[in-house]
């Protein structure tokens, strides 16, 4: 899969899910939003319910108050006239509750009133003829019940609860048709986020496959590839080792081979030193006799004009000989110890590195006490590595630090070190006459130095450190300015690893 297609493939997936989660969102707020709707619906047509079962409930409280009343008047019966009291002292409060249910309407509130007016007459006329009953004036009450304003009293209180239980009928119809839309609704909205979400859910599977399979692929590629890879790095490491080694061997050889020349070199150079001053002596031998002048008590016949001048030139000229042979011999010594110590084969040990280091800075004692330099080692990390090889690691780099200390300056090495992530940090600090950032390459270089070349050395000892370094799985680098010290920090891995330790690097 190429890295659009992935790309693709992911912003897909992205969009799916966001989709997802915004259709989740508006089915939740929407459902929560219709289920309070529905219950509002819900409860005004329980509302309405209510509203008629209390006309219902009002009208039969005053048709048993009237009833009672009725059988009061033709009996006097007390227990007529109990009846008659409960049903008049629940008309009221009724016609109170009745009058709440219905405050929101106000055809409902208008027939309310209407109806109010016209049960206080009936229970005014209710209660006149009890009294006159009380009063033994039985004819006079039923005359005042059978009277004409009576009825219409009557037929006033039916008219009205008709229209209110019409009122409330309509209303009933209303509000059971917006409820069972808005429950409607609700299950639509439902079904239909519901299948979205399914849809989103088929889509997300069907990518989530697609990029299974592809990874799948990927996977099988990679392993194709790591398997070519490790077989190619396996081939290229023994052509390296094998490199290496050859021209380890091919150093190891030069140098025999230099050598031998350079012995010959050296002895005929003395010889020649031999013959130059017999032949100089001849020279003031021949020129003493053709003066005869006498020969000097001690032997010597001294030269004079040209043939000094020439004696002299002479041995300047051998020496420049004999010194640049003494430099081309320690360099081949050099480069056969370099040779020697990458044939040998690393013995990984425990090691105290703060106890390592101070045995390194005991045996430097002399040196820091002449360039009056102070060094400091502070706790150090311990790890599993070879012991030659970091002796070798940080006497050199203390003993740079001690041989380009600032002059007059009193010297400051500090050795430091940390861990981090399975590695050991060692970083050795001074103060002395630092080095150009452009130098900073050049100084890891076999043969190359840097700044004036005012101290003894063959500018191989950074080159042989950096090479230690890479052969035990570091890292090596430095950070200077001039006449601002220099710092070189050194990452080792805490633990021995086999397997890439002990190769030519």
């Amino acid at each position: 899969m190429t890295a659009d297609a992935q790309r693709r493939r992911t912003v897909m997936q992205i969009l799916l899910l966001s989709a997802g989660f915004v259709v989740l969102v508006a089915i939740s707020v929407s459902s929560v939003l219709l289920i309070n709707k529905s219950r509002g619906d819900n409860a005004w047509v329980v509302h309405t319910v209510e509203a008629e079962g209390q006309i219902a409930n009002l009208l039969l409280e005053v048709r048993r108050a009237e009833s009672a009343t009725r059988a009061y008047l033709l009996s006097s019966a007390p227990q007529y006239l109990a009846e008659y009291q409960s049903a008049v002292t629940g008309i009221l409060p009724a016609l109170d509750r009745l009058a709440d249910l219905t405050h929101d309407n106000p055809i409902q509130v208008e027939n309310t009133t209407k109806l109010r007016k016209a049960i206080e007459q009936r229970l005014s006329e209710f209660s006149r003829g009890v009294d006159r009953v009380k009063n033994n004036d039985v004819s006079t009450s039923i005359t005042v019940l059978r009277d004409g304003s009576s009825m219409s009293a009557i037929e006033t209180i039916a008219t009205i609860g008709r229209d209110m239980r019409a009122e409330e009928d309509r209303l009933f119809r209303q509000r059971t048709e917006t409820a069972d839309r808005t429950q409607l609704l609700a299950s639509s909205v439902t079904i239909a986020g519901s299948g979205m979400v399914l849809a989103l859910a088929f889509g997300s599977v069907l990518l989530v496959r697609q990029s299974s399979r592809a990874r799948d692929r990927a996977e099988t590629r990679l392993r194709d590839a790591n398997l070519n890879l490790e077989a190619t790095v396996d081939e290229r490491t023994a052509d390296l080792r094998e490199a290496n080694e050859e021209i380890q061997r091919f150093a190891y050889i030069v140098s025999h081979d230099l050598r031998s020349p350079l012995v010959n070199i050296m002895g005929f150079t003395s010889e020649l030193e031999e013959l130059g001053g017999d032949i100089f002596r001849r020279i003031g031998g021949l020129t003493q006799a053709s003066s005869e002048t006498p020969t000097p008590a001690g032997g010597e016949i001294p030269l004079e004009g040209p043939d000094k001048q020439l004696s002299a030139d002479f041995s300047e000229a051998l020496g420049f000989i004999k010194s640049s042979i003494a430099k081309m011999d320690r360099l081949i010594s050099a480069i056969l110890n370099l040779t020697r110590e990458g044939r040998r084969e690393f013995q990984p040990e425990r090691i105290d590195t703060r106890e390592l280091i101070e045995n390194i800075v005991s045996t430097l004692a002399h040196q820091a006490a002449e360039a009056k330099a102070e060094i400091h080692v502070e706790p150090l990390p311990n790890l599993v590595s070879d012991r030659l090889a970091l002796e070798q690691i940080f006497s050199n780099l203390i003993d740079n630090g001690i041989k380009y200390l600032k002059s007059g300056v009193p010297g400051e090495i500090r050795i430091r070190g940390r861990t981090r992530l399975g590695y050991a940090i060692f970083e050795i600090s001074d103060n002395g006459r630092g080095i150009d950032p452009k130098d900073h390459q050049r100084i890891f270089d076999l043969f190359r130095r840097a700044g004036t070349q005012d101290r003894p050395g063959q500018g191989i000892g950074l080159a042989h450190v950096r090479a230690f370094v890479r052969r035990l799985g570091g890292t090596m680098s430095v950070s200077s300015e001039l006449n601002a010290g220099s710092t070189f920090t050194i990452t080792l891995p805490i633990n021995w690893n086999a397997s890439n330790r002990n190769a030519d690097q």
